[in-house]
């Protein structure tokens, strides 16, 4: 696995203003850039492919939706490197609708865990008022990492992913920055 999945917490910051497209920085905690990703405009299924820098020369992982238009989309992670299939996040459409859920699949699409906003209230309080920035949850097995945090920023989203919780080490880290890259670049577009 290359060095940059070693960490235990991200930066992933999207510029909201882009012509071109959402461009993607994931630094760690150092502010380092260790990813990086230009994702095309006016895409009906996601195709988001992370690489080491802006050079976009070495592919580390890609996150692509398996139907054009889904509500409750599902998305396959693969290591670049490896041509390992990680496992996919499917979104929970109708259960997001208040209250952003996903749902964290294997290799075989066997659920291992769930993404769950932390709090009834604050996403119902969310719909209405946005400045209020989003907090997530992972629950795998009989642990829950308080995983994702996202700062508020007009201009940028920001989410710190923080992996430091799983100290058994029960979730891949690709996949787990899979879905802090999910919840900056794609949840949202619903509301």
């Amino acid at each position: 696995m290359n060095n940059a999945f070693n960490y235990s917490e991200y930066i992933i910051r999207k510029k909201v203003f882009s012509i071109m497209g959402a461009k993607l920085h994931i630094y760690n905690s150092s502010e380092e850039l260790v990813m990086y990703s230009q994702m095309k405009a006016f895409k009906l299924k996601e195709d988001i492919a992370l690489f080491t820098d802006e050079g976009m020369e070495t592919e580390l992982l890609r996150i692509k939706a398996r139907n054009v238009i889904d509500f409750s989309a599902t998305y396959d992670v693969h290591d670049s490197q490896t041509g390992e299939h990680l496992g996919a996040l499917r979104r929970k459409g109708l259960k997001s609708i208040v209250k952003d859920e996903w749902i964290l699949l294997d290799s075989r699409d066997q659920e291992i865990g769930l993404i769950k906003e932390n709090s009834t209230f604050m996403a119902l309080l969310r719909r209405f008022i946005t400045l209020i920035p989003q907090k997530y949850n992972i629950e795998l097995r009989d642990i829950t990492i308080p995983a994702f945090r996202q700062n508020f920023n007009p201009f940028v989203t920001k989410i710190i992913a923080d992996f430091s919780e799983d100290r058994k080490g029960l979730l891949d880290r690709r996949l787990a920055l899979a879905a802090g890259i999910l919840l900056c670049a794609v949840e949202g577009k619903q509301d």
